[in-house]
């Protein structure tokens, strides 16, 4: 089940490479992420001393929580493999890619989140998108019509 989607990484970036990896919660964060308290629009990941963490990802405090309750836009360490990591740091530092988070979803029981290995848009390609989008949105609806 989808808690939590980053729809404008699909408008700034060209995806390249998509993984699932895991988030390190504690206390009542898990709670408060599965009640869908969750936004991940202005978060991002960074790779620091071979760990993965996200940054800037904000859970609302869990309301029934008590003193132990962890700030809300702490960083989180991802779950991934060495292989994965060692993968994707050396394209950042070669290719300029970063990366940036797609998604946050329930796996199982699982909290789990997919993150991308993206290229970022110029202004022009944002238009192009955008217009490739308004063109392909009036062609289905000519389509629906003549169908009718």
């Amino acid at each position: 089940m989808v808690l939590a989607k980053n729809k404008k990484a699909y408008h700034d970036y060209f995806i390249e490479e998509k993984l699932e990896a895991g988030i390190e919660l504690v206390g009542t964060e898990v709670k408060s992420v599965k009640a869908g308290k969750i936004s991940i629009k202005e978060s991002f990941v960074r790779i620091i001393r071979n760990e993965v963490f996200i940054m800037n990802m904000h859970i609302t405090p869990y309301e029934f929580g008590n003193i132990n309750n962890v700030p809300e836009s702490r960083v989180r360490k991802l779950l991934l493999s060495r292989r994965e990591i060692n993968k994707w740091e050396a394209k950042i530092k070669e290719q300029g890619y970063t990366i940036v988070p797609l998604s946050v979803y329930t796996k199982q029981r699982l909290v789990k989140v997919e993150i991308a290995l993206a290229k970022g848009k110029k202004l022009h390609d944002k238009r192009e998108t955008l217009k490739r989008k308004d063109i392909d949105r009036n062609l289905k609806k000519i389509q629906k019509d003549f169908l009718r």
